[in-house]
């Protein structure tokens, strides 16, 4: 289809209640076309459902109780670096950038672009703000698409950002066009044979492939009888980093090495393709499950929900991925029902 016709479709696709709905269909729009991902209903519906979920149309959306929040972690923190609180008091009161108190500042933030530029500006001019906040700003995630910053930095060093750079690529997550772009980018870049996109939207929540390694995990557990967390770990990770020492999983394999000859080196290689989609190809993917289907009699499942507590300052509930990624396909089968009404019509 051509531009004009590929922003109407997605301004269809978009909810009543959203306001300034050409902009947002504009955004979403060159957000696939810059990223070559192809315009269909079910991707155009899959971003509209990640943004509803995440943001409600809102480019910074507001966090109740943020500045709460935002207070208890910093003293979660100064506790941790051994900073009297006397220390933090007078850090605070100290003028900021624009003129006003760091307090002040903190006390009156909604939303977590406000939050993110006062760590910023914190970390920067007071001297134990690297120290108190490790030299890093603590806002993980940001913009419509709540995608992770870490996520957008690493992205733009194999595809350039499309768009002029306002500071930094941090700053370009929390605007409209910047945040969907890199939403749309970890939603949708990325090849993976799922039945349904309730499994993409998991992946969107607990990280690329996270629903096929939870069934891989639990076709491990039909095949050793070993229960395991569907976490969508398969190797063991400290800090954000796989260890030589192995997890649970890759412990549970090797249960399995003289039925799938492989040596323990052999599936700790194969096991390091877990955040790729290769992964499936390889002799310890094909033959765990082999064994599984064998021992339940029919195929087992290539893609499970993870498992996995959502754990957030943010968050006051217990919410699970299972919860997210439901929540997300509610809004999504509505997405494709407006669009499915519009035709008949």
């Amino acid at each position: 289809m051509s531009a004009e016709e590929a922003r109407a479709l997605v301004r269809r696709a978009l909810p009543d209640t959203v306001k300034d709905s050409v902009g947002w269909a504009a955004d979403i729009y060159a957000a696939f076309a810059t990223l070559e991902i192809r315009p269909t209903s079910e991707n155009i519906c899959s971003a509209v459902a990640i943004i509803g979920q995440e943001s409600s149309f809102q480019a910074d959306p507001a966090v109740p109780g943020l500045a709460q929040i935002a207070r208890r972690e910093m003293d979660k923190r100064r506790e941790s670096a051994g900073i009297p609180k006397f220390a933090l008091d007078a850090a605070l009161a100290l003028p900021s950038s624009d003129g006003k108190s760091y307090g002040d500042r903190l006390d009156a933030v909604k939303t977590e672009k406000q939050l993110s530029e006062l760590y910023e500006d914190f970390i920067g001019r007071v001297p134990f703000g690297k120290t108190l906040l490790a030299d890093r700003n603590p806002v993980r995630t940001g913009g419509p698409m709540q995608v992770s910053i870490a996520f957008a930095e690493a992205f733009t060093t194999d595809n350039p950002y499309p768009y002029p750079v306002s500071g930094s690529i941090r700053h370009e997550v929390f605007t409209r066009r910047g945040g969907i772009y890199f939403g749309v980018a970890h939603l949708l870049g990325y090849p993976a044979s799922y039945a349904r996109p309730l499994y993409r939207f998991a992946d969107y929540n607990a990280g690329h492939y996270a629903s096929r390694n939870a069934a891989f995990q639990n076709a491990v557990t039909q095949a050793t009888g070993v229960t395991l967390e569907r976490d969508g770990d398969l190797l063991r990770y400290e800090h954000g980093q796989a260890t030589s020492e192995p997890g649970s999983t890759e412990l549970a394999v090797r249960a399995l090495s003289r039925r799938s000859e492989l040596s323990n080196d052999q599936i700790r290689r194969d096991l390091s393709h877990e955040k790729a989609r290769d992964f499936e190809e390889t002799r310890l993917y094909v033959r765990v499950f082999e064994i599984a289907d064998g021992r339940a009699g029919k195929p087992v499942p290539r893609a499970v929900v993870p498992q996995i507590p959502l754990s957030s300052p943010k968050i006051t509930r217990q919410l699970t991925t299972d919860w997210f990624a439901s929540r997300v396909e509610v809004r999504y089968e509505a997405c494709m029902q407006r669009l499915k009404a519009q035709q008949v019509r």
